[in-house]
């Protein structure tokens, strides 16, 4: 995952501004919107993977501790810059790669 320096709050933004690569405001939040969605799944994956030790059914005294430690790991994840705010700021430092179909029209 990309650690781009971001903050973790929403802005507004003028998308007018953001459109000089693509020229249409639509394809611009297309792509912006799309490269959230795979910043969304490589966040849901690494939890996963990172949670999937705690999935046991026992009930101990060490489950205590192990469900702090679920805790601090869930609550890290909920702290992080939402997927929409990361692609977004990708997108302005022209860090995500674009390409129509069919076309020779790309960018990175």
């Amino acid at each position: 995952m990309s650690h781009i320096k971001s903050k973790t709050n929403a802005e507004t933004r003028d998308l007018r501004l953001m459109e000089h690569e693509t020229h249409n405001v639509y394809l611009t939040t297309s792509i912006i919107s799309r490269r959230a969605d795979q910043i969304a799944e490589k966040q849901k994956e690494e939890l996963k993977n990172r949670l999937e030790p705690f999935a046991h059914d026992s009930d101990n005294l060490e489950e205590i501790q192990e469900n702090r430690e679920q805790i601090e790991i869930s609550l890290m994840y909920e702290r992080m810059p939402k997927p929409t705010i990361l692609a977004t700021q990708e997108f302005i430092e022209n860090k995500t790669y674009w390409r129509l179909p069919d076309s020779d029209n790309a960018s990175k």
